[in-house]
């Protein structure tokens, strides 16, 4: 396994950070427990969480996650061997987090969720916490183009970093991170980290996929050139990059069959570019989840890759990604698929 420092910290992560979000809805504890112990035994030293998962978000199971993490904490007494990282929610509706509230990134209601994962997750600090979604309005999960509102009623950047400043300084979190972020917001983190004396973000978790590549327009640059480097999120775009959806199939418990709402990969352009891939892999012999993953894997703004499974065989495969190299000439075949049909699932 290979590990990358998080961002200008003294955190090292490894390549492949296990993701959580099927914790408590398509895995039981027992089986979230055995993901755990296998994906360490394999070096993985990175786990990734958020208060309301698992997904789909809902009130009767919000928390179950981090829950089913804590409980595997307290049996196993490992807490040093992990570097644990969890979310805030951002602006919404989901009143059932913030007791009949609309969700902000107020300080008081950073503190209030920190304080709620840190009690579910039976550890006093976390390594990183993470901003899920902006509290102003832009254009994240999915939406292509930006339609500005001049009056938000955005809570002022300064105001957030300046309780998560407080929370480091209490030692309970070590590191800050964003996710959901555009170019802009990045920047406007990392200049108000500076002008103010404030912590400066380490790490940025977006969508980044062979369906999604979005990332490389503009938030690529800032990752290397500021060392916010991306920890990539939805890396087989909802399992469809697996192949197991082509042809109109519906494997029974996948994601995509039980809930219709997951439609971001599943466009025409976007099941046509998956086919396309997966015929890619299988001529040159190689698993078509791993070698999306090995693409994700070797971009240099990567800092770690959250694969997600719902068997141990998806994760047996997918953490295996990490040791598959993809030759030139593979690379080359991929970037002509993305050349034909560019980022189709945004």
């Amino acid at each position: 396994m290979q590990y990358r420092k998080l961002g200008r910290s003294d955190i090292d992560v490894s390549l492949i950070c296990l993701g959580t979000m099927t914790f408590g809805e398509q895995n039981s504890e027992d089986d979230a427990h055995r993901q755990i112990d296998y994906a360490l035994d394999q070096g993985v030293n990175f786990i990734d969480a958020a208060e309301m998962y698992p997904v789909p978000p809902k009130a009767d199971t919000q928390g179950r996650t981090e829950e089913y993490i804590g409980s595997w904490l307290a049996a196993s007494g490992k807490r040093d061997s992990v570097v644990l990282a969890s979310k805030v929610a951002g602006r919404s509706q989901m009143d059932y987090l913030r007791d009949g509230f609309e969700t902000r990134l107020t300080p008081a209601q950073i503190r209030s969720a920190l304080e709620a994962s840190l009690q579910r997750l039976h550890t006093d600090y976390l390594d990183l916490y993470q901003l899920h979604w902006p509290d102003r309005a832009t254009n994240t999960f999915g939406r292509r183009g930006y339609v500005h509102t001049a009056d938000d009623d955005a809570v002022p950047v300064e105001d957030t970093l300046g309780e998560l400043a407080r929370l480091v300084d209490e030692g309970k979190i070590r590191s800050v991170g964003l996710s959901n972020e555009t170019p802009w917001g990045l920047m406007r983190y990392v200049r108000a980290a500076q002008a103010e004396n404030l912590p400066r973000v380490v790490s940025i978790q977006n969508p980044y996929s062979l369906l999604n590549r979005t990332f490389e327009v503009g938030l690529a640059e800032c990752a290397e050139r500021e060392d916010v480097r991306l920890l990539a999120y939805s890396p087989l775009a909802f399992g469809v990059l697996s192949g197991k959806y082509l042809n109109g199939a519906q494997p029974e418990g996948a994601r995509l069959t039980r809930w219709q709402r997951f439609a971001r990969y599943t466009n025409e352009r976007g099941t046509q570019a998956a086919a396309d891939y997966v015929a890619l892999a299988n001529k040159h012999g190689i698993d078509p989840a791993q070698m999306a993953l090995a693409y994700v894997n070797s971009r240099s703004f990567v800092t770690s890759n959250i694969i997600g499974a719902t068997t141990m065989q998806q994760l047996e495969t997918n953490i295996a990604s990490a040791d598959v190299e993809l030759s030139d000439e593979l690379i080359k075949s991929i970037e002509a698929i993305h050349a034909d049909n560019p980022n189709p699932c945004p």
